[in-house]
């Protein structure tokens, strides 16, 4: 979500190229302020060209204390050394021109980047919340909740305390892929919206056995019009100071619930197969996420089934999405036969070649370990298009 100070209500249409759909408009320094203690996590405003200059300066002077990692970009009709100078010195990140907005999205995106290192790198480093991770492709059938279930429960395993969060909330299949039997779903949370705790996460939480918690998808699909974006926010916002880990498994669409864990989250696993459909959709969510200011840093392109012999190359997929590969995971037909049993392959066959890749993509992206062992005890160093050196 992308703040926006402006008086015009058709202010948020006109700057959607630059800003992406997600946009919470106010008309005020007062309702700015509001809207960022309801939302500590916001790291991007934007000040539109009608607001006042001197009184959109002593707001930023007075936030640049509380909201040390928050960017403030400043949009004006004339550009000039007074304005300028004026603002850089009220702590304004960039001044640009409201006539041009792809300079306007390249703003922002620097100012996230800058947002995303400055909370990695500041005072609260050592007390660090934790970190959560969505999987996502906008194509189905491609592995996510396969990736989903085996990190999470690889991480639960390793000892750190992990919750699993099926987003898919028509026809997710957490609960199924895992033989868990949740009593309650995503639904049950909606009641809390507004006062969710520890206590309230813990009554609507399933575990498995290796020890991964999960809140699974509603029964019926009928029941995901009734959970809105803001219990997902509410939810990751509280699981955040009770887990090391949350892994998001998404549906293939980028809903308003998709959204807002894009916006909370550290890390993004993209998802991508050797098909044409596959690739084009990773692309045009790569250009979505740059028009939303994702950081590029904070995405890990994995190539699943790469040794699928149907004419394309890892090659070729750098080529076409212009970013690194960052594991590729091979085909085999135990995969679905351990999704059959509920069994992570991760867990069931630690040694196997998916195994392997899934754990380099944990340990080395994930949690930060430097190297993954390999079946024979080596270790594997992976080329930047998921190649073995």
């Amino acid at each position: 979500m992308t703040i926006l100070w402006d008086r015009d209500p058709a202010a948020a249409e006109r700057f959607s190229f630059a800003l992406g759909p997600r946009v919470n408009r106010v008309d005020s320094g007062a309702a700015l302020s509001r809207a960022l203690t309801a939302d500590p996590d916001e790291d991007a405003v934007i000040v539109g060209p009608d607001v006042d200059l001197d009184a959109a300066c002593g707001v930023v002077e007075g936030l640049r204390i509380e909201h040390t990692s928050l960017g403030v970009i400043l949009i004006r009709r004339r550009l000039d050394v007074t304005v300028l100078a004026q603002a850089l010195r009220a702590g304004f990140r960039e001044v640009v021109s409201s006539d041009d907005l792809p300079a306007v999205a390249e703003a922002l995106r620097r100012s996230r980047e800058l947002s995303f290192r400055l909370r990695g790198a500041g005072p609260d480093a050592a007390t660090r919340t934790g970190k959560v991770v969505t999987v996502f492709s906008a194509k189905g059938g491609v592995g996510k909740t396969t990736f989903s279930t085996n990190l999470g429960a690889y991480l639960a395993s390793v000892g750190h305390r992990t919750l699993l969060v099926d987003l898919d909330l028509e026809f997710g299949d957490v609960g199924i892929a895992l033989q868990m039997l949740p009593q309650r779903s995503m639904t049950d949370l909606v009641n809390m919206s507004g006062h969710l705790d520890e206590q309230g996460l813990a009554s609507v939480v399933t575990t498995h056995s290796s020890g991964l918690d999960a809140v699974c998808a509603p029964a019926e699909p009928g029941e995901a019009e009734r959970i809105p974006p803001a219990t997902v926010a509410e939810l990751l916002r509280v699981a955040r100071h009770i887990y090391d880990f949350i892994v998001i498994d998404t549906p293939p669409a980028l809903t308003e619930h998709v959204l807002t864990a894009f916006d909370l989250s550290d890390t993004l696993v993209l998802i991508a197969t050797l098909d044409i459909p596959a690739l084009k959709n990773l692309r045009l969510t790569l250009d979505t996420l740059d028009l939303l200011g994702s950081p590029r840093e904070a995405r890990h392109i994995v190539l699943n089934r790469s040794d699928a012999k149907v004419g394309l190359r890892a090659e070729d997929v750098v080529t076409s999405i212009k970013q690194d590969i960052a594991v590729m995971v091979p085909s085999s037909h135990d995969v679905p036969a351990s999704i059959n049993r509920g069994v992570p392959i991760i867990l069931d066959d630690p040694r196997h070649p998916v195994s392997v890749a899934l754990r380099h993509l944990a340990d080395e992206h994930l949690r930060g370990v430097a190297a993954t062992a390999s079946p024979s005890g080596a270790t594997r160093r992976l080329l930047p298009w998921g190649g073995r050196k």
